[in-house]
C-alpha cells in the first residue's frame, strides 16, 4: 500500500507520516508548500526515509491520499486524487457547503472518507450524544469547543458535526433549531442550538455538549491530550479504504463497523 501526505510539513502531517512508518505502509510521497525539499520522515522524527517534501500535487502517484491541510488547498488536492483515481481520507475542516457539495461528486469516482475527527473516542462520543439527544430532545441543547489559537475555522467541524447530530433528532421529533454562533446585546434563547468556539494557548482540542433541563444539566466531555490520536485513525481508515473497490462518499461509521 503506497500512502501519500498532503500537508506533511505540519504537526498533524508530521504526526500521520510518523504513524504511517509505525503502522508499515510505504509512505511514497509527501506534499507542502513548506519545507520542500526535506525529508518527511526526518521533519516526523522517524529517521530518512527518502521522500522529500514536494509542492506540486499534479504529480501524485499513489494509492492513497491523506489530507491534512487548508480548505481550499483540499478541494484542489482531491480534484486531482480523483483524476488520477487515487482514494482519499480527508480530515481537514472548515469546507463550505458548496465545498462538501464536490466532494460528494468527486467521491463517485474514487472511494473517500471525509471526516472532520478521525478519533476513535470522537466518533464513540458522537454515537453517545445522540443516544442522549434522542432522550432528552426536548432540553435545551448547547456545545462549546477549546482550540489552541492558531486553529483556522470557529466553530470547529467536530462541534458542528455534534449540533447537526443534535439538530437532525429535534427535526425528527418535531422540533425546528437553527445553529447560533454568537450571541450579543439582548439575545434571550429561543429554539435554538448555541455552538460557541473558545481560542488559547495550545489546546489540542475539547468539546462538550449540554443538555439543560429544568433543575438538571447533563454535560459530556471529550478531550484530545494529543494529536496522535487523529493521526492514528487516519492512518487506520486509510488501511481501511484501501481495501474498498467501490466508489462513494465514506464516513468513519463505514470503517467502523
Amino acid at each position: 500500500m503506497r500512502v501519500a501526505v498532503s500537508g506533511a510539513a505540519g504537526r498533524m502531517g508530521r504526526l500521520v507520516v510518523k504513524n504511517a512508518v509505525a503502522e508499515g505502509l510505504k509512505v511514497v510521497q509527501a506534499f507542502d508548500i513548506h519545507e520542500v525539499g526535506k525529508d518527511a520522515g526526518e521533519l516526523a522524527g522517524v529517521g530518512k526515509i527518502g521522500v522529500p517534501i514536494e509542492d506540486d500535487i499534479s504529480k501524485l502517484d499513489a494509492d492513497v491520499l491523506i489530507d491534512f491541510t487548508t480548505a481550499e488547498a483540499a478541494m484542489k488536492n482531491a480534484e486531482v486524487a480523483a483524476e488520477k483515481g487515487v482514494r482519499v481520507v480527508m480530515g481537514t475542516t472548515g469546507f463550505t457547503d458548496e465545498d462538501r457539495k464536490r466532494l460528494a461528486e468527486l467521491a463517485e469516482k474514487v472511494p473517500m472518507i471525509v471526516s472532520p475527527n478521525f478519533s476513535l473516542g470522537v466518533n464513540i462520543f458522537w454515537k453517545i450524544v445522540e443516544y442522549a439527544a434522542k432522550m432528552l430532545y426536548e432540553w435545551d441543547a448547547e456545545i462549546v469547543e477549546l482550540h489552541h489559537r492558531h486553529k483556522r475555522d470557529s466553530p470547529s467541524g467536530t462541534a458542528l458535526k455534534l449540533a447537526e447530530i443534535i439538530r437532525k433528532v429535534k427535526e425528527e421529533k418535531g422540533i425546528e433549531a437553527d445553529l447560533k454562533t454568537c450571541r450579543e446585546g439582548i439575545s434571550p434563547r429561543e429554539s435554538e442550538i448555541g455552538v460557541f468556539g473558545i481560542r488559547g494557548g495550545d489546546v489540542v482540542g475539547e468539546h462538550t455538549v449540554f443538555f439543560f433541563g429544568s433543575g438538571e444539566r447533563i454535560e459530556l466531555t471529550h478531550r484530545a491530550m494529543s494529536r496522535e490520536c487523529f493521526a492514528i485513525g487516519a492512518v487506520r481508515a486509510a488501511k481501511w479504504i484501501a481495501k474498498v473497490d467501490k466508489p462513494g462518499f465514506y464516513t468513519m461509521d463505514d470503517f467502523l463497523e
